[in-house]
């Protein structure tokens, strides 16, 4: 899927993704118009799917992280409070899981007012949602989007194009 210069580009654009091309080329020694043209391409794959600013939320009255478990009526391949989900501004994940529940979802708010007022008024007001389980974070160690290229199967200097 990708080689091992994909993987090296790839490895500094999560390290800071407003890194210029010039210096990625400069890093892993290629001129940069071979470089930009990788970087195009991990793009037109669908590889990089976008580029993200990483903001402080605790500075930004979004420092309470929840995670709810929300179980809906839905049926078997019904997923009508997916998409209703995903709509809520305060929700920030959303995945489709097995099991008891049928959602597990990533909500930030500012305090556990708001959190209960959120559950309440968005999550709860969804006609297909049955009731919700909350589990609130007390402190946060590591989080990230960042994938561990170096370990990840089919990264490991093949060319697969």
């Amino acid at each position: 899927m990708i080689d091992k210069i994909d993987r090296q580009i790839l490895t500094i654009l999560q390290e800071n993704s407003k890194t210029s091309n010039s210096d990625i080329a400069d890093r892993i020694g290629m001129a940069a118009s071979a470089t930009l043209e990788r970087v195009r391409k991990l793009e037109k794959k669908g590889i990089i799917k976008g580029y993200e600013i990483r903001l402080d939320a605790a500075k930004l009255n979004c420092g309470l992280v929840a995670f709810v478990f929300v179980k809906t009526s839905e049926m078997a391949g019904d997923a009508s409070a997916g998409p209703e989900l995903i709509k809520i501004p305060e929700v920030q994940e959303v995945f489709n899981v097995a099991g008891e529940d049928c959602y597990l979802i990533k909500v930030r708010t500012s305090d556990t007012s708001a959190l209960g007022k959120l559950i309440r008024d968005k999550i709860g007001k969804i006609p297909a949602v049955v009731s919700t389980r909350t589990t609130i974070v007390m402190e946060t160690y590591k989080e990230t989007s960042k994938l561990p290229l170096e370990i990840m199967p089919g990264t490991n200097g093949d060319r697969d194009d």
